[in-house]
């Protein structure tokens, strides 16, 4: 998703994510179906359909790391969940990602 069509400019360090189905995330990338209990304790995963410019420290503007597309993981408990379109989204600052997954 482009910023053109996508609602919601994050500011400063902010960072909107399209989580990943949890029906994805229940399955090994083998096919085996992991129970719902097993996953309560990893962090969460998604792709940012959306990045802010960078925050500012010390009077010079500190770029973003992360950038529109790529599929982050991200603590728990360090977002917002946001309604648009009937699509579910979370906005969370760059300090809250973990890392980046890189495309195979």
């Amino acid at each position: 998703m482009s910023k053109e069509k996508f609602s919601i400019i994050p500011l400063g360090d902010r960072i909107v994510v399209k989580p990943v189905n949890k029906d994805e995330m229940a399955k090994s990338p083998s096919g085996i179906i992991i129970p719902d209990s097993a996953s309560k304790e990893k962090p969460a995963r998604g792709t940012a359909v959306a990045v802010g410019p960078g925050k500012y420290e010390n009077g010079a503007l500190q770029p973003m790391t992360v950038s529109v597309g790529n599929t982050v993981l991200f603590s728990k408990y360090g977002y917002d969940e946001v309604k648009v379109d009937d699509e579910e989204y979370y906005i969370l600052s760059e300090s809250s990602v973990l890392g980046i997954i890189p495309k195979k």
